[in-house]
């Protein structure tokens, strides 16, 4: 698994780029975090053959495309789906029908966005962890 490589933070709202900028900070990994604001350039960035995230977290609600139709992208484009990277979901929304459609895109987890610094701190640094010690069919540091 690329455990070093980038973790990619689909958002296009500024508070919540900002917030998660300053859990990653104060969390101390090693891997370089890149914010795509609009969904619309995920594609190319992440179909590159230079990039090889480490994980993906993602954004719902969000202008242009909403992070199903993107992740419904991602799973169609060979260059990305291969790469086997984790996709996450980030959301305000705990409506049970939005987890279920997720679920159905096959990402690897749906989150709700926690308010409070330390609570999220902890969420995110439980699911970095958890992926650190996962092994995955892309082996390379």
């Amino acid at each position: 698994m690329k455990r070093n490589h980038e973790i990619i933070i689909i958002e296009d709202d500024e508070d919540d780029r900002n917030f998660l900028k300053d859990i990653f900070e104060s969390l101390g990994y090693p891997n370089k975090v890149v914010f795509i604001e609009d969904p619309t350039l995920a594609i190319t960035y992440l179909s590159s053959p230079d990039t090889n995230p480490f994980i993906i977290f993602s954004d719902i609600n969000m202008p242009k495309i909403d992070g199903f139709e993107l992740r419904r992208q991602i799973l169609a484009n060979a260059d990305i789906s291969q790469k086997c990277v984790p996709y996450i979901f980030l959301s305000t929304s705990k409506n049970p029908e939005n987890v279920k459609k997720a679920y159905s895109y096959h990402v690897q987890g749906y989150f709700s966005k926690e308010e409070n610094f330390p609570a999220y701190k902890l969420m995110i640094q439980n699911i970095m962890e958890y992926w650190l010690k996962s092994l995955s069919p892309v082996f390379s540091s």
